[in-house]
């Protein structure tokens, strides 16, 4: 069972982490992945394309094909890009779970599609937090999280790790070190056994699934930071895609509430559940991101689905 690591040449973003994960000791050339070069180092593999980072669909399995190598997580090195511009160090699960079947995707990935999150993303976020600090790059950067978005098509429990906001903080090398070193701590690279392994018999085993609120998932983040939190899938308002049916009998109901916010939760559950084997799923509810009618609705599908849901202390 083995990390793939996965970066590419055309995003500064990208490369400065890898470039600087691979000056670190006991990398070696590995494998080529068709015309993709791997490194190697201890049970990670990090390949470097030349393709954007979102249209390199199936590579854990393209992986295993070549070299027999049981891909058990992907995490990919990118840039972040934010209206506002503001420097920040993010980390996400990705997927498309609110896209029709006759959507195109905007970013990769496919329509009604989630990969099954990394376990690694509430301790990692943690650790990334802590590493910022520990190198001044905060206030200066915000780490946070971000809600479930893009490609590419996986299969393995899947992260982003993420610099943003414009090419001025793609590629600062301080930016790109901190990345560099969560990886390196955050594999176990450097003896000390790696952060965020998940292995089903946690005993704080609740799995946090986010669902409404903004695309940096605030009230979802403030949950997580705790220690022990495990975050899965992250659902902003606008993967919840919802018609407004108007003043009906059946404004407050799952059924009156048209939409493909349904197919979101469900895809977005079932994925979250496949990354935690032994995990219990609880829903975390952006209430005030919500209508009433809204939320009505939201609480009743859940509650057809047996999706719990929890407050902020029921994951501490």
């Amino acid at each position: 069972m083995v990390t793939l690591v996965v970066a590419t040449t055309r995003d500064p973003a990208s490369v400065g982490p890898a470039s600087a994960l691979l000056a670190m000791p006991d990398w070696r050339p590995g494998p080529f992945l068709q015309d993709i070069p791997s490194f190697v180092n201890g049970n990670v593999r990090l390949v470097k394309h030349d393709d954007s980072i979102v249209a390199e669909d199936n590579l854990d399995k393209r992986w295993e094909n070549i070299t027999g190598e049981v891909v058990d997580e992907v995490i990919f090195l990118s840039r972040h890009t934010a209206v506002s511009n503001r420097p920040a160090l993010t980390v996400h699960p990705i997927g498309a779970p609110h896209l029709r079947e006759n959507e195109i995707p905007p970013a990769g990935g496919k329509p009604g599609w989630a990969a099954p999150p990394n376990p690694r993303i509430g301790p990692w976020l943690r650790l990334l937090k802590s590493v910022a600090e520990s190198h001044d790059l905060t206030p200066e950067f915000e780490v946070t999280l971000e809600g479930t978005h893009h490609g590419p098509v996986v299969t393995a429990p899947t992260m982003f790790v993420e610099i943003g906001s414009t090419e001025e903080y793609w590629k600062r090398q301080d930016a790109a070190q901190a990345i560099a070193l969560l990886l390196w701590r955050g594999l176990g690279l450097d003896g000390c056994g790696g952060v965020g392994i998940w292995n089903g018999n946690e005993a704080r085993n609740k799995v946090l699934l986010g669902i409404g609120g903004g695309h940096y998932a605030p009230r979802h983040m403030d949950v997580v930071l705790k220690d022990g939190v495990w975050a899965g899938h992250l659902l902003s308002g606008y993967s919840l895609p919802m018609d407004d049916p108007g003043p009906s009998k059946e404004s407050n109901c799952a059924a009156g509430v048209r939409g493909t916010w349904k197919q979101a939760i469900k895809v977005a559950h079932e994925a979250t559940k496949l990354a935690f084997p032994g995990g219990e799923i609880v829903a975390h509810l952006d209430n005030k991101s919500f209508k009433s009618g809204q939320r009505n609705a939201v609480t009743s599908f859940l509650a057809e689905e047996n999706i719990k849901i929890g407050k902020a202390e029921d994951f501490f």
